[in-house]
């Protein structure tokens, strides 16, 4: 790859990664993911923004586009972090080898990260929130904006451009042939906008109150361009993925789309026999559906499609006495998420015991789930389970599609 010019003086040094380890060790990334780093040259200094880690070669490729911009070992004179995961900071310890002059400009709670992840505390030093800095014709701007995602996170502003490089921020998993939004195609755009979502709501969505504010507290800026750290840069509809963002994050406390989200699992095709029935209800209404079996799915696009869901069907069997373990995974991790209010239904078989629904009472309550109803029965479904499971199926997207 060769380094991409987002304006004059300032360009992105990225490298392309596989689909064949798990984002964060958890997310499945089919598509493949991008890192993004920037340079800022100004007529005195020279700034590297974020880094990447040593990941299908990503170091190797890195270096060789910073070759490319004439910038070989010891050329950097600063090194902002605007975030301290390990997939942007991974390759610190060989970089500032490579760089040994190198200032580091970080978030206060981000000095003890470095110290602590990289053993490094050398040419250190924490900004201020609004802090300046003048590299000859360029101006940097930092901004703390904790806990997107993380309690040290801050973003960087060049004033002159306008371009604001927000890391993890308005970011999404994807390889993309191209830097900009306006060169892709529309294959591409269908691809961008589900791995937005999908990064939002595995990496994003826990945190968006936080995003909230931290979209606010740009809100007066010139933002040309948005360049995150994974995805790629906005620079023709900035605003639209910023406005993006502030659309998911306010799916946490709600308005959210007018959408179902079915999301069961059967041991012997009990449960699963009343599926088709409650797709049949919900979809009476004119709703959209989604219907994702477990654990056949994994929970990284459930959660995605959750997300944005108003109504959420919960489907699955007792074992021993108490949920299906996969379930009762699933709905851990829309708990940790933050995935609250829904309007809610479950349904379900059980053997020579029940239980499940037990356990599913304490996630509807810690998640403030609004349940329309429940219909759990013994062995196979009868035909009034049927009948019952389409109404109350419908009767929940009636009140979705009436709010």
């Amino acid at each position: 790859m060769k380094p991409d010019t987002l304006t004059d003086g300032i360009y992105r040094v990225a490298a392309k990664i596989g689909n064949r380890d798990l984002f964060e060790g958890i997310w499945p990334i089919p598509h493949g993911v991008m890192l993004n780093a920037y340079v800022v040259k100004g007529s005195e200094k020279n700034v590297m923004i974020d880094l990447v880690k040593d990941w299908d070669g990503a170091v190797e490729t890195v270096d060789a586009e910073l070759k490319e911009l004439g910038l070989p070992n010891g050329q950097l004179d600063y090194l902002v972090l605007n975030h301290m995961e390990p997939d942007h900071t991974g390759a610190m310890v060989s970089f500032v080898e490579k760089h040994p002059n190198v200032e580091i400009l970080c978030s206060a709670k981000a000095v003890p990260l470095i110290k602590h992840f990289y053993k490094i505390e050398k040419n250190v030093r924490a900004v201020k929130d609004g802090e300046k800095l003048d590299i000859g014709g360029k101006t940097l701007q930092f901004f703390m904006t904790p806990n997107i995602h993380w309690p040290e996170t801050m973003m960087t502003y060049v004033e002159e451009d306008g371009v604001l490089f927000s890391c993890d921020a308005f970011g999404s998993f994807g390889r993309y042939d191209h830097c900009f939004d306006d060169q892709l195609t529309k294959k591409e755009l269908d691809l961008l906008k589900g791995e937005t979502e999908r990064y939002y709501a595995n990496i994003v969505s826990s945190f968006s109150s936080f995003v909230l504010r931290g979209i606010a507290k740009l809100d007066g800026l010139a933002i040309k361009q948005v360049a995150p750290s994974h995805g790629v840069v906005w620079r023709s509809e900035p605003e639209k993925i910023i406005n993006w963002y502030k659309t998911l994050a306010t799916y946490m406390d709600g308005p959210r789309e007018k959408e179902i989200t079915v999301v069961w699992s059967s041991m012997y095709g009990n449960t699963g026999a009343l599926v088709p029935y409650i797709v049949e209800g919900a979809e009476s209404e004119g709703l959209a559906v989604h219907v994702l079996e477990i654990p056949q799915t994994h929970e990284s696009f459930v959660l995605e499609k959750v997300w944005r869901s108003e109504g959420l069907v919960i489907g699955m069997p007792t074992y021993e006495y108490k949920m299906f373990p996969p379930m009762y995974h699933i709905m851990d991790i829309l708990e940790r998420s933050h995935v609250k209010g829904r309007k809610t239904m479950r349904f379900g078989s059980f053997g020579w015991s029940g239980g499940a629904q037990k356990q599913f009472d304490v996630f509807s309550e810690s998640m403030k789930l609004q349940c329309i109803g429940v219909v759990e029965y013994q062995g196979s479904a009868t035909e009034e389970d049927k009948r019952r499971a389409f109404e109350m199926a419908k009767e929940m997207a009636r009140q979705i599609k009436e709010a």
